[in-house]
């Protein structure tokens, strides 16, 4: 799957880079989507993401691509491998793990 996201003025930091907050919640909501599409009646929360590190600034106006490859599914769980590119370099990567859980809010088996 692949998505998109521009870079505006409220997605800044002081320092005028791309704070990396939303740049995380972005990665997070796109690991969702993927795995909503894939498992339409789960629910999903996610419960963890292996490794943040950012590999190089973006500025205002940047526009990034999204990719969500290779899940991985267990049991309960699925884990994306989620990559972000600024034209054709990879800016960001990370592996983002996401459970289904029931209306209670426990881990239920993915169907």
């Amino acid at each position: 799957m692949e998505n998109y996201k521009l870079v505006l003025p409220e997605h800044l930091n002081q320092y005028g880079f791309l704070f990396g907050g939303h740049l995380l919640m972005w990665v997070d909501e796109i690991a969702w989507i993927a795995a909503t599409l894939a498992y339409p009646r789960c629910r999903f929360v996610t419960v963890g993401m292996d490794r943040v590190e950012f590999k190089r600034s973006v500025r205002e106006g940047t526009i990034l691509r999204f990719t969500v490859e290779n899940p991985k599914v267990g049991t309960t769980s699925l884990t994306w491998e989620v990559r972000v590119w600024r034209d054709e370099e990879e800016i960001f990567s990370t592996h983002v793990t996401l459970v289904c859980i029931d209306d209670g809010g426990e881990k239920t088996a993915l169907p």
